[in-house]
């Protein structure tokens, strides 16, 4: 009897271990899908001459486990062909932040220009997913043919021992004590810094992680990141103005304040993930506009992932002081989040009714707030308070892929009426709607008729 319980508590421990595997990941070992993380993605995909096909899912999210056993499907049929790889955004939210990820799955494809992965619009199926990754191929198949494309555009080690040059070094700015001055000191954008020498290891190591971060940084903050590098043996005015004793040396230059010492780590994804950071804190807030008329409206919603639209009180029920109360905890919250790089909107109660009906946002009163995604024509309604905590929560749980969404009304988005912009004031009544007294004798009221 105690060898049956002891063999019974085994069977309990182990179907507890397999069902934690289950729930913590969706791929093991065993699978033909390339289990991909921070520190092995720019060597399997970024460095690579192969078409992959990219999953970035969260474990507990129910549309990943559905995915699950179509995705390794297509990787056994597509083994020696189409690699096909998988990263756990929930644990590496760093990865999955770098190409945009804001919900699961999310499936990127990694073609000729692996800078910038093509969107994946297709089914869900095993058989959908290889036909669209063998479209893929083909096409990347006659750019080469034609000599638009010869593989990866990120850097390989050279291993020439020349610090900063690896096979794609064209964003990474070559800095010299002639230049350094002019180009960074006086630059209003933020400069990360790498000072190195060509004989040491731990440069040539950093090489293609710094080209192509470089490149990545280059696009993602519009230009205003900079990657540069300086041989300190050469310049060695400037590696002595800085106190550089060891490398490789990575520092952060901002206008105006002493240089920072970079603390991060040496991969291409560490060093994207810093340099977003840095352009975030510099970056100023997204500007929160009044819609007016259909073509802000469109602008922002069509431009921007996601566009926050907040529906105030009419300016009669709060006056200006009570609207302007909303409007700053608007701009607080773009400012929080203004990484994302997100729309903000506002309109006034009953100015845009369409708009308001599409969104079934009458029903709950106002103000009220919507999240849209225009591109898959998908919202979400604030349900809690139209404060800080109530709209950080809400914002939140979208930017994590959870929260309830709803397809908007009609399946496009709504019409737009133009109206007059609010000129910050009090609001009046019409003069339709007062009674002209002047006329009324006021000791006559009270006295009947008879």
């Amino acid at each position: 009897a105690r060898i049956f319980f002891h063999m019974l508590s085994f069977r309990v421990l182990l179907c507890s271990l397999t069902a934690e595997l289950t729930v913590h990941g969706l791929y093991s070992a065993g699978d033909d899908v390339v289990q991909l993380t921070p520190s092995n993605f720019n060597r399997e995909v970024m460095q690579s001459d192969s078409l992959w096909l990219v999953e970035f899912y969260a474990p507990w999210c129910g549309h990943c486990q559905s995915l699950t056993p179509e995705w390794k499907k297509a990787a056994t049929a597509l083994k020696g062909v189409v690699k096909v790889g998988a990263v756990d955004a929930d644990q590496h939210k760093s990865l999955g932040g770098q190409y945009g990820v804001r919900g699961f799955p999310t499936i990127k494809i990694f073609g000729a220009n692996k800078n910038k992965p093509d969107d994946y619009q297709g089914g869900r199926s095993s058989q959908a997913i290889v036909e669209a990754a063998l479209s893929a191929l083909r096409s990347l198949v006659k750019d080469r043919l034609s000599g638009k494309a010869g593989g990866s555009d990120y850097s390989r080690q050279s291993g020439s021992g020349s610090g900063s040059s690896g096979g794609s070094k064209k964003d990474v700015v070559e800095l010299t004590d002639d230049n350094f001055d002019k180009t960074v000191l006086d630059s209003d954008d933020v400069w990360l810094v790498e000072f190195f020498a060509p004989w040491c290891g731990h440069c040539k190591n950093l090489e293609p992680e710094w080209a192509a971060a470089a490149s990545e940084v280059k696009d993602q903050t519009n230009n205003k990141v900079h990657l540069g590098a300086v041989d300190a043996t050469v310049h060695q005015g400037l590696a002595s103005r800085y106190g550089i004793r060891g490398f490789p040396t990575i520092k952060i230059f901002r206008k105006g304040e002493e240089p920072e010492d970079y603390q991060g780590g040496r991969t291409r994804s560490d060093i994207v993930a810093r340099a977003l950071d840095l352009f975030s804190d510099n970056a100023p807030a997204p500007e929160l506009h009044e819609i007016l008329g259909e073509d802000v409206f469109k602008k922002i919603c069509d431009d921007q992932q996601l566009c926050v639209i907040a529906v105030l009180p009419h300016i009669l029920d709060t006056g200006a002081a009570g609207r302007n109360g909303y409007l700053e905890v608007m701009m607080k919250m773009a400012e929080k989040y203004k990484k994302k790089m997100w729309g903000w909107l506002w309109t006034q109660a009953g100015d845009q009714m369409d708009l308001e009906s599409s969104l079934g946002i009458g029903g709950f009163g106002y103000p009220a707030m919507a999240a849209i995604n225009a591109r898959k024509m998908k919202f979400a309604l604030l349900k809690g308070s139209f404060s800080e905590s109530g709209i950080h929560e809400f914002l939140r749980e979208l930017s994590m892929g959870r929260g309830s969404t709803a397809t908007i009304g009609g399946g496009a988005l709504p019409k737009v009426h133009s109206v007059e912009p609010w000129d910050g004031k009090d609001g009046e009544l019409p003069m339709e709607d007062y009674i002209d007294l002047s006329d009324v004798d006021l000791d006559d009221l009270g006295k009947d008729e008879l």
